[in-house]
């Protein structure tokens, strides 16, 4: 597939004045630069984050009220519902506020809704429970910003709500109690990307010094928020970047018993980076709501032993097996689908429907797609008497407002610029399907169909030295906003050395000549370009750079993600 490469610029005199303050490689200064870190303080505060630097909670808007109802509870013995969503951030959220009323309150249980029995968000179900159960107070995690008539309906059974979110608020809020959500127009929190396990974590912050915990009983629990923020794909800045930072200390030191069993089961050796909690515990923790039922996930994560955990961990990774197998399969009979409709191929979206296959992996077939076929893609199965299913979008590209314009053949939707949800009846996939294609077409620039790749810099093979590549290390944790490097190399020659391996992998052994400086690298499912390296001309390669260890030596190697002529 054809891709656009776009390279980043960045003011000279900038660069040049944070070397001087620095003394590391220019080509790291850039990158700073291009990221908004311009001056010393700012290198420092990004390259040594401190925990003292987090903002101080009482700057929430409603913090005051969410805690002064939480002390009336506990000293009315009320019981509490710790009320989550079923995905990575609802289900680390609820679990990070249960751990903590547990050690002051004992008239306490949570939540997690059902996503096929109930669906997303606060439920009528759960909200039923409470009163059936006598709860007269619910914290939501991770939802009910948008969920103004069920809290309407708590309210009318005498169930408060404390509301912790952080999606976007409609006009018309809840009648909760409080709501902690740094997105209000009128909250002067001064970070709004948190994800919701992290503005839990702020109520919690607030929350300690009232039964006289010290920080130790709230940084507990920064493994399980830095789970979430890997998970939730929030901004890798200011909070989210110092809360990220110190929860990876303690996954590598001392993990949550839930995290730590499903380290074992993931069979990581080495310490963990962010990217180990985005595709290798998230995946499993996801797949118990996708799968089955995501209550586990808590239990896990709140098990008092490490057997405890260890037998819900073993459940999860189950779950996930499951998921994989179902998303493999899905995803090649979606393809073959495409592959025999030509005139699909040709379209500006994929709209794909089959009755059989599981609702919890059409999101992820939806991705899956666009990495073969690069259009908004949507994926339906049947659900009861109805079809129902994912959307996921190309970057630039803003869904929502494509789906909102076929309303007239959904019976319900929702969802954001990149990714959406919809019902609809089964008699209307193929209208929706050609009312969808039409709205692509008539909206999306040409070029949002071709992918692009941001490229952070350009350097040369001889830059590739480990003082370099132990400063790049020193940006972790990467995400959004602050992804992991990318650079491109001009004018480089096949050594003769590459190979193809595995039968669709790319091992790759280039030279620089005027430097005389040789590396290898990997470049997974690329096999097709080694006909471009046998040319024996100069090309110009994408990469990020890796650690490789052999036989007990580290090497830098490159992780190539896309070549093309030099004389292109």
């Amino acid at each position: 597939m054809q891709k656009r490469w776009k390279i980043l610029r960045a003011d000279e005199s900038r660069v040049d004045a944070l070397q001087q303050a620095l003394k590391i490689h220019p080509v790291i200064c850039k990158i700073l630069v291009q990221r908004d870190i311009e001056t010393f303080e700012k290198a420092k505060n990004f390259f040594r984050p401190a925990l003292s630097d987090l903002h101080d909670p009482w700057l929430m808007k409603d913090m005051d009220k969410a805690v002064e109802r939480i002390l009336l509870a506990i000293s009315n013995n009320e019981r509490i519902l710790v009320f989550g969503d079923y995905d990575v951030d609802g289900t680390t959220a609820v679990a990070c506020m249960y751990q903590f009323l547990r050690k002051v309150h004992p008239h306490l249980d949570f939540y997690i809704p059902n996503r096929y029995r109930e669906g997303y968000g606060v439920s009528k179900a759960g909200i039923d429970f409470a009163k059936e159960n006598n709860f007269t107070l619910i914290i939501s995690l991770d939802c009910g910003i948008k969920s103004a008539e069920l809290i309407a309906y708590a309210k009318q059974m005498a169930i408060d709500f404390i509301v912790c979110d952080h999606h976007l608020p409609d006009d018309i809020l809840p009648p909760a109690i409080a709501i902690l959500n740094p997105k209000q127009i009128d909250c002067n929190y001064p970070y709004k990307e948190l994800c919701g396990c992290g503005v839990g974590f702020k109520l919690i912050t607030a929350l300690a010094p009232q039964f006289g915990l010290g920080d130790e009983h709230v940084f507990e629990y920064l493994d399980l928020v830095a789970t979430a923020i890997a998970a939730d794909i929030v901004p890798m800045t200011n909070e989210n970047r110092i809360l990220a930072y110190h929860g990876l200390k303690k996954v590598n030191a001392d993990p949550n018993k839930g995290i730590k069993a499903l380290i074992q089961l993931s069979g990581l050796k080495q310490d963990l980076h962010i990217s180990n909690l985005v595709f290798m515990i998230a995946p499993r923790v996801n797949a118990a709501g996708r799968m089955d039922d995501a209550r586990k996930a808590v239990q896990m994560f709140v098990a008092d032993s490490d057997e405890e955990a260890f037998h819900y961990a073993e459940m999860l990774h189950s779950d996930n097996t499951d998921r994989k197998e179902a998303d493999i399969n899905i995803t090649e009979e979606a393809l073959a689908l495409i592959g025999a409709n030509e005139e699909w191929r040709e379209r500006r979206s994929t709209l794909v429907f089959k009755p059989h296959w599981h609702k919890g992996v059409v999101g992820i077939v939806a991705s899956r797609l666009i990495e073969h076929h690069y259009r908004p893609t949507i994926v339906l199965t049947q659900s009861g008497e109805f079809a129902s299913g994912s959307a996921r979008s190309v970057p630039g590209f803003n869904l929502y407002e494509a789906i909102h314009a076929c309303r007239e053949h959904l019976l319900g939707y929702g969802g954001h610029f990149a990714a959406a949800g919809m019902t609809l009846e089964i008699d209307q996939v193929d209208a929706f399907r050609n009312k969808f294609e039409e709205v692509v077409s008539s909206t999306i620039h040409p070029d949002q169909l071709i992918p692009e790749i941001v490229i952070d810099a350009e350097i040369s093979l001889k830059d590739i030295k480990w003082p370099f590549y132990n400063i790049l290390g020193q940006m972790e944790p990467f995400g959004p906003e602050n992804l992991r490097p990318v650079f491109v190399c001009r004018n480089a020659m096949d050594t003769g050395y590459s190979k193809i391996v595995k039968e669709q992998h790319l091992r790759v052994s280039v030279r620089q000549s005027a430097d005389n400086v040789t590396i290898t690298g990997i470049g997974f499912g690329m096999a097709e370009k080694l006909p471009l390296l046998q040319m024996k001309k100069p090309v110009d390669i994408v990469f990020k750079i890796d650690e490789n260890e052999w036989n007990g030596e580290k090497n830098l190697q490159l992780r190539v993600i896309d070549i093309r002529s030099s004389e292109n």
